[in-house]
Parts: C-alpha cells; sequence; structure tokens
C-alpha cells in the first residue's frame, strides 16, 4: 500500500510518501480501506517528534479514517452491527495516512447517511474528544454556558454544534473577525476576538456578570487564571491541549469558594473499551443529529494526500502548512486513491 511516512522530525516537508505492506487485522479488529483521514493537531505534534505514538500503535500519523471494511473478525463485526463491505470511519491511535488500516472494530461507526466519505472523515477524532469532555466529563446541560478556545478549530465547529443541538448557550474565542463571523454562521452566540477583548471579562459580561459553566481549553498556559476568574459557581474547566505551554498559575481560593472542577485528558492512550463506550453513545446521541442535518462536518480543504505542490512532497504536507498557517475553518482532509 502507499502511505504518509515521517522521514524525520521536522517541518511539513518531511511527510513524504512511501509504500508499506498492508497492515493485517487482529482480533477484534477491521482492516479498512482508507478513501479519505483526517489531519489534526495531534499529527502535527507528532511530525515534530514531540508526541510519539503509544505502545502498540503504528508509526504513522493520522486518527481518523473513514473507508470500506475489506476484512476482519467477523464475530466482532457482527457484535457491533457491521460487515465486509460496509463504509465506516473510525478513530485510530495512528497509522491513518495510509491506503489501509487496522482499526479496532468497536471504534468504527457506520457513515452516517448522506455523508461522504471526506465528510465522514472529519468526524471521529473531533466528535470523541468533544463527547468525552464536554458531556462526559464536563457534564454540560441544556441551559447551561459553553466557553470554547478556538471556535473555528476542528474540535471547535463540532464543540459549537453539539452543545446547541444539546441546548446549550456557546461562547466561542477566535484569532480574527473574520472568524469570529465564521463561528457565528455555524451557531456559537458569542465570539471573543481574543487578540483584541479580554475573553475572561467579555465572558462576564456575556452572562451578567455569572460567569460560563464549562470551558472547553486547548491553549492551557496563561489562560487558565483567567479562566477560573470567569467560571461560574460549580463550573468546569476541561483542558484539552496545552498550546499555550505547561505552567498555570490559578487562585486556588476561587477553585473552593466556588467549588469549580479543573480536569484534563488525552485520548489517543486510553484502551479500547473507553473509546468503544464513546462510540456507542456517538452513535446513539449524536449520529441522528448527522442523519437529519441538525449538525454537519465542516471540511475547509482536502487534499490528495500524494500529490506534491507549491515545493512540498505531498499532498499531507500540504494539509500541515494550513493547519501551521492558522487560517483554516473547520477540519482539513486527506483523499487517497486506489
Amino acid at each position: 500500500m502507499k502511505c504518509i511516512e515521517i522521514r524525520a522530525p521536522g517541518g511539513p516537508e518531511v511527510l513524504v510518501p512511501a509504500e508499506r505492506p498492508r497492515p493485517q487485522p487482529g482480533p477484534g479488529e477491521a482492516l479498512i480501506r482508507v478513501s479519505a483521514c483526517g489531519v489534526n493537531r495531534p499529527d502535527v505534534v507528532q511530525r515534530l517528534g514531540l508526541y510519539p505514538p503509544p505502545p502498540g500503535a503504528s508509526d504513522l500519523p493520522g486518527l481518523e479514517v473513514a473507508g470500506v471494511i475489506e476484512a476482519g473478525d467477523t464475530a466482532a463485526l457482527a457484535q457491533a452491527g457491521l460487515a465486509v463491505g460496509d463504509r465506516v470511519c473510525a478513530l485510530l491511535a495512528g497509522g491513518g495516512y495510509a491506503q489501509y488500516c487496522a482499526a479496532p472494530v468497536a471504534q468504527c461507526l457506520p457513515v452516517p447517511r448522506g455523508l461522504r466519505d471526506a465528510q465522514a472523515a472529519a468526524l471521529p477524532e473531533t466528535f470523541f474528544t468533544v463527547w468525552s469532555n464536554v458531556f462526559d466529563l464536563g457534564r454540560l446541560r441544556p441551559g447551561e454556558t459553553l466557553l470554547v478556545q478556538g471556535g473555528t478549530s476542528g474540535i471547535g465547529v463540532a464543540a459549537i454544534q453539539l452543545a446547541k443541538a444539546a441546548g446549550a448557550t456557546v461562547i466561542v474565542t477566535a484569532g480574527s473577525e473574520a472568524k469570529c463571523a465564521a463561528a457565528r454562521e455555524l451557531g456559537a452566540d458569542h465570539a471573543i476576538p481574543y487578540k483584541t477583548a479580554d475573553f475572561a471579562e467579555e465572558a462576564r459580561r456575556l452572562t451578567g456578570g455569572r460567569g460560563v459553566d464549562v470551558i472547553l481549553d486547548m491553549v492551557a498556559g496563561d489562560y487558565v487564571q483567567r479562566e477560573v476568574d470567569c467560571l461560574a459557581e460549580d463550573g468546569r474547566l476541561l483542558i484539552i491541549a496545552v498550546q499555550g505551554g505547561v505552567k498555570s498559575g490559578f487562585n486556588a481560593a476561587k477553585v473552593l469558594t466556588r467549588r469549580l472542577t479543573i480536569t484534563g485528558s488525552t485520548l489517543r492512550p486510553r484502551p479500547v473499551a473507553f473509546k468503544g463506550a464513546i462510540a456507542q453513545a456517538l452513535r446513539a446521541r449524536v449520529w441522528p443529529w448527522l442523519e437529519s442535518g441538525a449538525v454537519k462536518p465542516v471540511l475547509h480543504a482536502c487534499f490528495g494526500a500524494l500529490q506534491a505542490a507549491d515545493g512540498l512532497p505531498s499532498g499531507a504536507a500540504r494539509a500541515h502548512a494550513l493547519m501551521e498557517s492558522n487560517q483554516h475553518v473547520g477540519k482539513i482532509v486527506l483523499t487517497w486513491e486506489h
């Protein structure tokens, strides 16, 4: 099969086409002929040499795919209501930048009716992450307010739509007025341009001084202190990335007196059973929203995975360059030809 390898830690140019044997599915796994795979920020961090795959996972980047089941554990497939020949999307611990991948059956979901594979490939990583954090850990309820840092990222656009579908008010931050407008078009009630406004002050103002109930944070660093300041009583702060740095300071007295919860999570190294439980919740709760059109995948750009251009050796390299430019709204996807 053809695939995209990380030649050595470095810039987008280190993502180069290669050939490898097709993976063989083991017990509880399916072999997927990949037609599209999503590009995510963890892929960039892995390319830089800062986020190695967990033990036993493929060293190829790629955490989500869509395609057709070619083979697999028939008993596991039957138990999941799937079969060879079905179109599925799947969450991976690695290996998505390839024409074929092996995925745990428990982490495979049918492609929602009406969606193309490129759209379905944009779902697993962001939807699994948002559901497990905002709804499982964060316990977001109808009528509450969610603040999303980075509202036009892949995570952000998923969080906006899922929270709105669940009956919450959504405030987001974004890096420009244009991105704020894009977030509002996706359903955000309010959008704060974080480069020119203090998001904590704005969040308090927008909630009449009460504060927000849940914050989904991909920044950490010095954001944490301001996030503690703008949480309502019994508020929940969910840290899922540390793009702003790993060191944070905050007023612990406010955590005590307001009964705040601060938690963090990473999805990639969690066991299959944990991810499988999220998959079941998504199929029951979120897939109907996708099939009705209440929630839609937001694609910014699709690149042919192997297509070199702009002085870069692959479409994957071009996709990473776009992601690092922070000019995208929504998801970036690679497509494969067979």
